[in-house]
């Protein structure tokens, strides 16, 4: 039996880092919790009683784990991208820092949709941490809201209210940020970034491709933060192409908002 809870876990292993990376923003730290989590669930399996699945089980432990680094962690700003950036423009350090971050990806390549993942997991941090967790759970990683109920101990009533609020809160930062979604939009890190980092690609062309980018101009707010997550879930920020830096964005931003 303990082998074939093994092969589970390592099953949905990536799945697992991947939301608790996005919680935490630190690989390390999600490493750590990953390699806890492992251990407390091979020690605690005579607990499992079955009433929840065995995934639902193990991202509750995992939750749990990650709640000491999440406690030393502040909601980020909402325009915390803007003084990420603003910090690589006044320093030729951090400026030469990221260019060679991004000389370690495998195909150096920048592409926008990894971007639009990243933007993602910046405005995610900008919410509760409640917000932050149901979201994540229910429109990414595809937790019925009664399950979500298991793995973060919320009434049904603060799980419903906890996902209104998060996709509310999304919109109506996207609508006023994202210059793929509203042409007034302050955000145009997807073409600038690429810009500096590979001047070669065609940034503007290859945003185009991108539904979300095509259809910006809906309206349909509900709409287009659909589309938006629909392109998130087919990304792993651990493991994609574009990782390396990501990563190290994710980790560094917290700081150069300060």
């Amino acid at each position: 039996m303990t082998d074939q809870y093994q092969t589970e876990f390592l099953n949905f292993k990536n799945e697992l880092s991947s939301f608790i990376f996005r919680l935490l923003t630190n690989k390390q730290d999600t490493e750590d919790v990953i390699q806890d989590t492992y251990i407390k669930t091979f020690e605690r399996l005579d607990t499992f009683r079955g009433i929840s699945s065995f995934k639902t089980w193990v991202f509750s432990i995992a939750l749990n784990t990650a709640k000491n680094h999440l406690s030393k962690q502040k909601r980020w700003k909402e325009n915390a991208q803007d003084l990420g950036a603003d910090s690589h423009s006044k320093s030729a350090e951090l400026s030469a820092k990221m260019k060679i971050v991004f000389e370690q990806t495998p195909e150096r390549n920048y592409e926008i949709k990894e971007h639009i993942n990243y933007c993602f997991n910046c405005i995610n941090k900008t919410l509760l941490l409640k917000q932050q967790v149901c979201l994540l759970l229910k429109e990414v990683y595809h937790f019925k809201v009664s399950e979500i109920i298991e793995i973060t101990k919320f009434t049904e009533g603060v799980v419903k209210h906890a996902l209104a609020d998060a996709r509310n809160n999304m919109m109506r930062i996207f609508n006023s940020r994202c210059s793929f979604i509203n042409k007034k939009g302050i955000c145009h890190q997807c073409t600038t970034l690429k810009g500096v980092l590979n001047p070669d690609q065609h940034a503007h062309i290859e945003a185009q491709q991108i539904k979300l980018v095509k259809e910006g101009n809906t309206g349909n707010q509900d709409y287009l933060l659909n589309l938006r997550l629909e392109l998130v879930r087919g990304i792993d920020p651990l493991h994609s192409k574009n990782s390396i830096l990501n990563t190290y964005m994710l980790e560094n931003l917290e700081s150069w908002e300060t």
